[in-house]
Order: C-alpha cells, then sequence, then structure tokens
C-alpha cells in the first residue's frame, strides 16, 4: 500500500471546538426567599445573602441593583445569591415584601 496518496494528518492540537452554552437556571426552591448574614471569609465584615430567587440571571442581576439602590451599598450576584454589604437584612425584607416576594430571616 502507497501512504504517499493518503491526506490523513495527525495532531495532538484540539483546534476550535467550540463547546455548546447551556444556560444556567437556578435551581427550583419551595418559593420562600431566605435572608442570610454572613461573616465567612470576609475578615469579620459581614454582607446580607439573598438565596431562594428562582430567576434568571439577568433578572437577578436588575433585583440586586434595585436592592443597592435601596440601601445604599454595593452588592454582587454571585451563583445565583445576592450579596448586599453590610447588615442589610431588614431594609431587603421590607423592599422584597412590598415586590410580594415570601421572605425569611434566616441564619444569625
Amino acid at each position: 500500500m502507497d501512504f504517499s496518496d493518503l491526506n490523513l494528518v495527525y495532531s495532538t492540537d484540539g483546534g476550535k471546538i467550540d463547546k455548546p452554552k447551556i444556560e444556567k437556571k437556578a435551581a427550583k426552591g419551595d418559593g420562600i426567599i431566605r435572608i442570610h448574614r454572613e461573616t465567612k471569609g470576609r475578615k469579620g465584615k459581614g454582607v446580607t445573602l439573598i438565596k431562594g430567587l428562582e430567576l434568571d440571571e439577568k433578572a437577578l442581576k436588575a433585583l440586586a441593583k434595585e436592592i443597592k439602590k435601596r440601601t445604599g451599598t454595593g452588592g454582587c450576584v454571585k451563583d445565583f445569591v445576592i450579596e448586599i454589604q453590610g447588615d442589610q437584612r431588614e431594609i431587603v425584607k421590607l423592599f422584597l415584601e412590598q415586590k410580594n416576594y415570601n421572605v425569611k430571616l434566616a441564619g444569625g
């Protein structure tokens, strides 16, 4: 067999293979939004965590922006959890109750 006629090429490079984009969705919860206060890994500085919102990422960022304006603090969205700087649990609870969410204060 004559191998000079074959057009086979071997390469260890993966080339330009695009992975399909999978849209992340929040896990289904029990419909109750829980508001926590946490200081872990923040050198004693507390943050308010808002968990249990069944919104897509875009809507979650928009809600976080509204909460940050209401509390006058900074914050972010990480893994479908809204983090607000400082102990803002009461303000956040009132704000979310005005938006007709079922809210519970959880943790310390």
